[in-house]
C-alpha cells in the first residue's frame, strides 16, 4: 500500500470514528453516561493508526473509563475536556511501546483527539443542562405545592384562632369562678393546657404560611449563630454529638427579624442533633456572596429518601417516631425564610447525612 492510500485509509477511519461518536452522543441517556463514554473510548481507539497497541482513557470529574489499564512509560497524547469553558477532565491516548521506540502518533491523531474532546465536552454540558432543568422543574413543582399548602394552612389557622381564644378565655373565667377545692379544677387545667398547646400549633402554622408579624432589623448573623450554639452546647454534649463552625468573617450583615432568625438556626440545629449518630458531626457554615447570605447546616445522620425530599417542608410531615415531633419545625423554618424573601433547600450529603441550605438577601 502506497503512502497516499495509507493516509486516505487513516482519514476514512477518523471520519468513521467521528460519525460513530456523534451517533453515540445523540442517542446517549443521562443515566448511561459511563456506558456512553466507554463506547466513545473504544470507537476512538479503533481510529488510531496502531489501534492494536493504542489504549484510550477518558477521565472526567466523576467518571474514568479506559479501554485497558494504561501502560507504564508509554508514549501518549492528551486533550482537555472543557465544560462551560472550564477544564473538567481529559482524554488520553497511549501507545503500548517504550518511549524510545520509533512508533509515534500522527499529528492528525492529535487533531482527532481534540475534536473528540470537544464533542465529549459538549455532550457533558448537555447532560448538566438537562439535570439542572429537571432539578429546577422539581423545585418549582415543590414550591407550587408549598404555596398552595401555605394558602390552605393560613385559612385553617385563621379559622381556628377565634374558637381557640374563646375556649381558653372561657376556661380561665370558669376556673376563677370555681372554688379552690372544687374537684373540677383539674379538668379545667387540662382544657387550658391543651388550648395553649393548640394555640402554639396554630402559631407555627401561621409561621409556615408567612402570616406572623415581623420586626425587620439590620443584624449580624455571626453572633446569632454563636449564641444559638452556646445555648445548645449542653444538648450537643448530652447527645454525644460534635460540631464544627466554618465562618471566616466576624460580621455577616442582613435584614431580618432577630427572633425569627434565631428560630431558623435553633430548629435546624435541633433537627441536626436529633438525627446525628453518637459521635456524629454537625457542621455549621455561613458566608456572604455578592447578593446573598448563605447558611448551611449539615449532619451525618441517615439522610433523606426521595419521597422525604418532596415532603420535608410540609406541615405535620416528620420522619421521627410518633411522639418525638409534631412535623412543624421545618415547615416553620420554610415559612420564615420565605417571608424574608429567601430560599431553603434540603439535600443529601455526598458522604452521609443531610444538608440544609438557607439563602437570604444581603442587608
Amino acid at each position: 500500500m502506497n503512502t497516499t492510500e495509507a493516509a486516505l485509509q487513516e482519514r476514512i477511519k477518523e471520519l468513521t470514528c467521528l460519525y460513530e461518536i456523534s451517533s453515540i452522543i445523540s442517542n446517549a441517556h443521562v443515566e448511561l453516561i459511563e456506558d456512553s463514554l466507554r463506547a466513545i473510548a473504544f470507537s476512538l481507539k479503533n481510529a488510531f493508526q496502531y489501534s492494536n497497541i493504542t489504549e484510550v482513557v477518558i477521565k472526567t470529574e466523576h467518571i474514568t473509563v479506559t479501554t485497558k489499564e494504561k501502560p507504564i512509560n508509554a508514549n501518549s497524547i492528551d486533550s482537555e475536556i472543557k465544560l462551560f469553558n472550564e477544564v473538567k477532565g481529559k482524554i488520553s491516548a497511549y501507545l503500548s511501546v517504550p518511549k524510545n521506540n520509533s512508533v509515534a502518533f500522527l499529528k492528525e491523531e492529535q487533531l482527532l483527539l481534540d475534536n473528540v474532546a470537544l464533542k465529549v465536552g459538549n455532550f457533558l454540558e448537555r447532560i448538566e443542562i438537562e439535570k439542572n432543568e429537571a432539578l429546577l422543574k422539581q423545585q418549582m413543582e415543590r414550591a407550587d405545592r408549598l404555596a398552595i399548602l401555605g394558602e390552605i394552612t393560613a385559612g385553617i389557622a385563621h379559622e381556628l384562632n377565634t374558637p381557640l381564644a374563646n375556649i381558653l378565655g372561657f376556661a380561665e373565667l370558669l376556673k376563677s369562678d370555681l372554688g379552690v377545692n372544687n374537684k373540677s379544677l383539674n379538668d379545667i387545667d387540662k382544657i387550658i393546657s391543651n388550648a395553649i398547646f393548640s394555640r402554639e400549633v396554630v402559631k407555627k402554622l401561621m409561621f409556615f404560611a408567612c402570616e406572623m408579624p415581623q420586626e425587620m432589623k439590620r443584624i449580624n448573623l455571626v453572633p446569632h449563630i454563636k449564641n444559638a450554639i452556646n445555648l445548645l452546647d449542653a444538648t450537643f454534649k448530652k447527645e454525644q454529638v460534635k460540631y464544627i463552625i466554618k465562618i471566616d468573617a466576624e460580621e455577616i450583615w442582613l435584614r431580618a427579624d432577630p427572633i425569627q432568625l434565631t428560630q431558623i438556626i435553633f430548629n435546624l440545629l435541633i433537627n441536626a442533633i436529633y438525627f446525628s449518630p453518637k459521635e456524629g458531626l454537625v457542621t455549621i457554615e455561613a458566608y456572604k456572596t455578592k447578593n446573598d447570605i448563605v447558611l448551611k447546616i449539615s449532619d451525618e445522620g441517615k439522610g433523606f429518601t426521595v419521597d422525604d425530599l418532596d415532603k420535608v417542608f410540609q406541615p405535620f410531615f416528620t420522619t421521627k417516631p410518633i411522639g418525638d415531633g409534631s412535623g412543624l419545625g421545618l415547615s416553620v423554618v420554610h415559612g420564615i425564610v420565605a417571608s424574608h424573601k429567601g430560599t431553603i433547600t434540603a439535600e443529601n450529603n455526598i458522604k452521609k447525612g443531610a444538608i440544609f441550605t438557607v439563602t437570604l438577601p444581603n442587608a
